[in-house]
């Protein structure tokens, strides 16, 4: 004969320390994949920008070496070329010893006073094989990248 009183399942003590690890894990692992996909989005922002500068700075170097100095003056911020005529630029780019290469090392771009501005750094051969490094001040201007200061 069955007794009259009703089945019940035993008392489970609850696991708060379970539940609360469980979480702080999913938590914890949504935080490093947002940081992981954070550092993916700046490396692909820093090299978007690293790619105009270094262009820019090629195409001005690559414009020297050749002596096209009516071309790479084109490509110098307003500020520079306030300092330097056409004329003044083409006589000092063909002044010996004149650039005959270059390998850009390395690029860097960074934002001041609220302005992206970029530095690169070269390796600049001139003739007779003398070599030396230098950084090329590179800024945004007129919605394009511009050589600034005294480029070499």
């Amino acid at each position: 004969m069955m007794s009259s009183a009703s089945w019940s399942r035993p008392h489970r003590p609850h696991r708060p320390v379970r539940a609360g690890a469980t979480v702080v894990a999913a938590l914890l692992g949504l935080c490093c994949v947002g940081v992981a996909g954070l550092g993916v989005w700046n490396v692909q922002a820093v090299r978007q920008a690293d790619a105009p500068v270094r262009a820019t700075a090629d195409a001005f170097l690559t414009e020297v070496t050749a002596g096209d100095a009516d071309a790479a003056y084109r490509r110098l911020c307003a500020p520079a070329r306030s300092r330097w005529s056409p004329i003044g630029f083409a006589a000092w780019v063909r002044t010996p010893p004149v650039l005959t290469g270059h390998q850009i090392t390395d690029v860097s771009v960074a934002t001041r006073d609220g302005r992206p501005t970029g530095t690169v750094t070269v390796r600049l051969t001139r003739d007779g094989g003398a070599a030396e490094q230098r950084d090329l001040p590179v800024v945004k201007e007129d919605g394009g990248w511009r050589v600034c200061g005294d480029p070499f």
